[in-house]
């Protein structure tokens, strides 16, 4: 595929998905921002207003040459590192998972921040490492500290379910990398004893967990909201009850516009709505991979690969939570969800991979030039 159509599908992938994603908020979270405000639009102009600066983010990375990361790369693992040190101790959980810090007039979570620096710093550790990466003390060793110091930062707050796919997406791009198999299996089966050590610790994760497996036992619910999701999915049969005639956002399902809009999707546009989304989900990373394979660096290549793997497992570990199939987590559905930082830096992180498609593009044509 071209790569300059290639990124030019990328954006109007991206751009599909935020519009459906406002006419969703709107029609998930109007009764809700009615009562909380006194306004329908409330929590929907708040959206769109994130919605405009992501885009502004989209805009920006996609100009910002991707190798100067290269450059900033280790002051920034070690800033987010620090700043989410210091979240432990200044900023307030929701609802007993995830960290926020507030700053006047807006608030970020830290943890999403660091799903994009991570990225960044891994792919220049194994485009520096090179060949040693395959040696355990001499390469394997660096990626694996900052993988597992993000991770216990971001458990510690508690964030589960950010730090396991931390630790996923992490591991694929080491293996991708060229990582040694054999240290990969031990890393992750001892990084993946301690994660679940750390759910059955922790009384807010062990409390989903615990009602995840009791539904297999009982044969009950999971929780309220998974039950009501269910029921949004499947009132929306093949085509849906209509844009903005969902039943279940009428508080009904709780907080139906963040990380459970996926089953208001599904009522409102039925099974053949809910299934386009997830296709553009895996066109986007369709595309990413295939900029990862033309970029014209290492680096590129990976960063290009984490970026597009982050935002299709998001996708689906989304979705999966709201079928019931995994225990409930706080992964938003990427451009959908209520916004905040994780739209923002997924667009930002979406501006970069434009950027790595545009580099390669030009690198091809430059080349082809001189042959002729």
């Amino acid at each position: 595929m071209n790569l300059k159509l290639s990124y030019r599908i990328l954006l109007l992938a991206v751009i599909s998905l935020m519009i459906i994603g406002s006419a969703e908020v709107l029609s998930a979270s109007s009764i809700i921002s009615y009562l909380k405000y006194e306004s329908f639009y409330h929590l929907f102009t708040s959206h769109l207003i994130k919605i405009f600066i992501a885009i502004g983010a989209l805009i920006l990375f996609s100009f910002i040459p991707y190798e100067i990361y290269k450059k900033y790369s280790k002051k920034l693992i070690v800033g987010i590192v620090v700043l989410l040190f210091i979240t432990l101790f200044v900023a307030h959980s929701t609802k007993g998972a995830g960290r926020w810090i507030n700053l006047y007039a807006f608030s970020f979570q830290p943890s999403e921040i660091a799903k994009l620096v991570l990225l960044i710093h891994l792919a220049y550790l194994i485009e520096e490492k090179g060949k040693d990466l395959k040696n355990f003390n001499k390469g394997f060793l660096f990626p694996l500290v900052w993988i597992i110091s993000i991770a216990f930062l971001i458990i510690l707050q508690p964030n589960v379910s950010v730090s396991i796919m931390i630790v996923i997406v992490s591991f694929a791009i080491l293996f991708v990398g060229g990582a040694k198999l054999t240290h990969l299996v031990f890393s992750l089966g001892t990084i993946g004893s301690l994660a679940g050590f750390a759910m059955w610790s922790m009384p807010h994760s062990n409390k989903r967990l615990a009602s995840f497996l009791d539904s297999f036992g009982n044969g009950g619910h999971i929780n309220t909201q998974v039950f009501q999701a269910k029921v949004a999915l499947g009132s929306g049969w093949w085509y849906g009850i209509g844009l903005g005639q969902s039943r279940q956002s009428d508080l009904f399902l709780p907080e139906a516009y963040g990380d459970f809009i996926f089953s208001i999707v599904g009522e409102e546009l039925g099974f053949i709505g809910a299934a386009v989304i997830l296709f553009i989900y895996l066109t986007i990373f369709i595309i990413g991979v295939i900029v990862a394979k033309n970029a014209k660096d290492q680096f590129g290549q990976l960063l290009a690969f984490g970026i597009s793997f982050t935002i299709i497992l998001s996708a689906f570990i989304n979705a999966a939570v709201v079928t019931g199939i995994i225990p409930t987590t706080g992964i938003p559905l990427p451009f959908i969800s209520y916004g905040g930082t994780s739209i923002i830096f997924t667009c930002a992180a979406m501006g970069i991979i434009v950027n790595i498609a545009m580099q390669a593009y030009k690198a091809k044509r430059i080349k082809a030039e001189i042959k002729k």
